[in-house]
């Protein structure tokens, strides 16, 4: 290698270096800023409004700690509110699971649609879309099947509704890993790259522009003016689109205090990755310019790459020192400051692995267009669903 392609290939690395240690900094304003909010909100007395919710659970099939996750939203201390369960296939096993609630919670209202329509690509906002007849009140709530609360959830997450300006309150999640290498390695994930992110954006935004799956809190006016369920039945991410068009209407989108929990599958490795990879195409397309620009967040590799350009210089260590450290430090103040999740301290050794993988999934999302999700296979473009019927094109990664 010549002198200039050397000198050159040391700019680069070390440019990529120094661009994670300012995003990094950023992730750090963005859980410093969360905390105080939170501090504030709990120095608060709690909120008297108490609107009536609706819960809005689509289902389908059994999913890790389904059960504990369904008893926690019947445990709520709260006055009023219901809890809708939908299913597009009148077979499904998860059927069997509310019946079982209902009857050991026979002074909850709780119901089960039978969705027999497909509206769109997307079978989850299908079942939505069908599932919201039968809810009675303005206040919604969606969360996922595996997602679990504690009892005062629903007072703390519909608080900021009390605010006419707000137009959906979301939240963050701690992913519950199995034992698998895979499922580790998504929970690491979770609090150690998405977290951050999440902090990242609310802080330059100073707001946020999308939801998340874990809760999604809004009222039913503001999901007429974006058209309704139906208009997000061909998209992926479509908690994503629920807040960007709620965000389009000129109201806020929150981000509560509120922790909630996620029970994640005992991934195979393989399984971690194709997951990884559906994850990865989906935000490349709902966010595409965010998407790119985390090739500056992958602090490790580029670090890594600065030192072996770098022939081990002293200054190389050092800034790669610098990298290591603020890695390790948003993670864990994300984890167990943000999140309360104390067991990132037993999988951190897996973080260098997690994060050495994470550049490779970022370059293959872009080669390809087709994604595998609960067990149907679709093209996505710009964010939109296309189902591929079964003898349809075989290039698939699962």
């Amino acid at each position: 290698m010549s002198l200039n392609a050397k000198a050159l290939l040391e700019a680069v690395t070390a440019i990529g270096s120094l661009s994670c240690l300012a995003f990094y900094g950023l992730s750090m304003c963005g859980v410093a800023s969360f905390l105080k909010e939170r501090k504030r909100l709990h120095q608060q007395p709690r909120s008297p409004h108490t609107p009536g919710i609706s819960i809005l659970k689509p289902l389908k099939g059994i999913d890790p700690a389904m059960w504990d996750g369904f008893r926690s939203h019947c445990e709520q201390h709260y006055p009023e509110y219901e809890l809708i369960f939908g299913v597009s296939d009148p077979a499904d096993p998860a059927i069997a699971f509310v019946k079982r609630l209902q009857q050991e919670y026979p002074h909850r209202n709780i119901q089960l649609v039978v969705a027999d329509q497909l509206l769109g690509a997307n079978t989850k906002v299908s079942t939505l879309a069908q599932m919201l007849p039968s809810a009675r009140y303005e206040i919604l709530f969606v969360n996922d099947s595996d997602i679990r609360v504690d009892p005062d959830y629903l007072p703390r997450i519909v608080a900021p509704l009390a605010d006419s300006s707000t137009g959906l309150v979301t939240c963050l999640y701690r992913g519950i890993a199995a034992r698998s290498l895979g499922s580790r390695l998504e929970a690491l994930g979770i609090s150690t790259d998405f977290a951050p992110g999440v902090l990242s954006a609310r802080f330059i935004e100073r707001t946020l522009r999308f939801g998340l799956g874990s809760t999604l809190a809004f009222r039913r006016n503001d999901l007429a003016a974006i058209g309704g369920f139906e208009a997000l039945a061909d998209y992926l991410a479509d908690d994503y689109e629920l807040g960007r068009r709620i965000a389009s209407l000129g109201r806020l989108v929150e981000l509560s205090d509120v922790v909630v929990e996620t029970f994640l599958p005992e991934y195979s490795f393989g399984g971690f990755l194709a997951h990884q990879l559906r994850w990865s195409r989906t935000i490349r397309d709902a966010r595409r310019w965010g998407y790119v620009g985390l090739l500056f967040t992958f602090g490790l590799p580029w670090a890594i790459a600065m030192l072996l350009a770098a022939g081990g210089a002293a200054w190389a260590w050092l800034l790669f020192a610098l990298v290591l450290a603020a890695r390790l430090t948003v993670a864990l103040l994300t984890s167990l400051a943000v999140l309360h999740d104390r067991r990132i301290l037993r999988d951190l050794f897996l973080l260098p692995l997690r994060d050495l993988l994470a550049p490779i999934v970022w370059a293959i999302s872009f080669a390809g267009n087709q994604i595998s999700w609960r067990g149907e296979r679709f093209s996505l473009k710009s964010g939109r669903l296309e189902r591929i019927p079964p003898n349809g094109d075989q290039n698939l990664v699962r």
